[in-house]
């Protein structure tokens, strides 16, 4: 080897140690970057030496894939816990101590004991106050339930919003990617910015990615609906500034296309839109539901009958907007938890008499004025045991006891949230594998790249002694010439 060759080669070597360092340092600076994925400096035989051919990136695309899919699953699996747990503690309180069924309860004891000594007034107003307590258990839990549904319709609103400035921002990234490869420059920094855009972007919708010629990407949802393609598609929603029990929350378009409605515990949805959209529309109406069917329950249950005219029957303890007519059997009535309320003429608070619970307030039904008169006491403690129809929430009927009905709500609500905190945990486990799978191909492991950097260090040193060697040798022939 002439000394001009080994020169060369040398010159190259501490040329790629160089650039290999720089790699190297810049890696360790991002260490901690979650979005920075590790870079390589690909070396390349060239006589004479080797040459640093290209930076690599490292990825991987399937496992990047596979953890958009995780994150999306486990960001909409984890509003539906939230969700239902907001309902269990302010419908039912803790561990259902102010739920509907144990104000029912209460009741119903109250009632039992007026019945056992029914010239008592005090055991009289102790009644109408346990029921009263019933009342405030179904009025607060239907505002909690609409007002859960405001605020899920403000953050799918919020959501949309930051979709669209995503996309925006992709739009922008995307385009310098693809301007940057088509040019030969380094595009690795916009790289990682755009996979962190995706991230970002599948928290709140299910998404695939399909590459295209230089580095360009096109994202569909996981329906196929075109998410972006060159261009960003719109994603458009009208919010609703209030919500009542008749109310209907919007749908979300994706370029005019519906995002489907999810279902399930274990939800179906993909991303936070679609698991809010379940939440407001799903679970949210069905609790209404059901506290609609327990408000009608207590109407029918408390009913007062003409002993002259069976089929004249009226409300009596509890009344509606509807009064003096009756809610129709099997038949929902959408927000009655809401609007039930006493009866003025047995209500004290209103200036009614207490005792009229016991005599009858639509009818004179103890014309005698008996102070041990409890037939209709004892009815109204029967009639919340009694079978009756009501509707599930799956919209059907099913006949069952009003008591029984109330504490069916407790046990679906319940049964939902522990599948949906099962469902949470698999899909965080999921995602967290998912995560660190991809972690392990394209993250920077610090102690490796400090012991890259020390090899670098030392080949750095042999090219420059190297160097020395050839300078002394020609030194020594020039020397030697003259």
């Amino acid at each position: 080897m002439s000394l001009s060759t080994a020169l060369n080669i040398a010159q190259n070597s501490l040329l790629n140690t160089q650039r290999q360092t720089t790699v190297v340092s810049r890696n360790i600076a991002n260490v901690y970057n979650a979005d920075y994925a590790r870079r390589t400096a690909m070396l390349s035989s060239l006589a004479p030496g080797a040459r640093v051919a290209e930076i690599r990136r490292a990825t991987d695309a399937a496992l990047f894939q596979q953890n958009l899919t995780a994150l999306s699953g486990y960001k909409a699996q984890s509003i539906i816990v939230s969700g239902l747990e907001h309902i269990t503690m302010s419908v039912n309180g803790v561990e259902n101590a102010t739920s509907p069924s144990a104000m029912i309860a209460k009741l119903q004891e109250a009632l039992q004991l007026y019945s056992s000594t029914p010239s008592n007034r005090t055991l009289a107003e102790n009644a109408v106050e346990m029921a009263r307590q019933v009342l405030g258990s179904l009025t607060e839990g239907t505002k909690s339930v609409q007002a859960l549904r405001t605020d899920m319709d403000a953050q799918i609103s919020t959501g949309v919003t930051d979709l669209n400035r995503l996309l925006a921002d992709f739009k922008t990234v995307n385009d310098a990617v693809v301007k940057g490869t088509q040019a030969g420059r380094d595009v690795l920094n916009e790289l990682d910015t755009r996979d962190a855009i995706l991230k970002k972007i599948a928290e709140y919708v299910p998404i695939s990615t399909i590459s295209r010629s230089a580095n360009d990407l096109m994202i569909v949802t996981a329906d196929g609906t075109t998410l972006f393609e060159t261009v960003p598609r719109h994603v458009a929603f009208e919010s609703t500034a209030a919500f009542g029990p008749t109310t209907s929350g919007n749908a979300i378009y994706v370029d005019g296309v519906r995002i489907a409605a999810a279902n399930g515990a274990n939800t179906s949805a993909g991303g936070s839109l679609a698991a809010m959209m379940q939440m407001r529309d799903g679970y949210a109406t069905g609790m209404q539901a059901q506290l609609d069917e327990v408000a009608r329950g207590l109407i029918k249950a408390f009913a007062e009958v003409d002993p002259g005219n069976p089929a004249d029957i009226r409300p009596g303890l509890f009344t509606w907007p509807g009064a003096p007519g009756m809610p129709g059997d099997g038949v929902l009535e959408t927000g009655l938890a809401g609007m039930i309320t006493l009866n003025a003429l047995i209500d004290p608070q209103q200036g009614g008499n207490p005792e009229l619970l016991r005599d009858g307030a639509s009818f004179d039904l103890n014309p005698n004025d008996h102070a041990s008169f409890n037939e209709l006491l004892l009815r109204f403690t029967n009639a919340l045991d009694a079978p009756a129809d009501f509707v599930t929430v799956a919209g059907t009927t099913a006949s069952m006891g009003l008591q029984d009905y109330a504490t069916n709500t407790i046990s679906w609500l319940e049964d939902a949230r522990k599948t949906a905190a099962g469902a949470a945990e698999t899909r965080g486990a999921l995602m967290m594998r998912t995560g660190e799978a991809l972690s392990n191909v394209t993250s920077v492991n610090e102690d490796e790249e400090i012991a890259l950097m020390l090899e670098l260090e030392r080949s750095y040193a042999a090219s420059a002694k190297m160097m020395q060697i050839i300078d002394e040798m020609l030194e020594t022939l020039l020397n030697t010439v003259r």
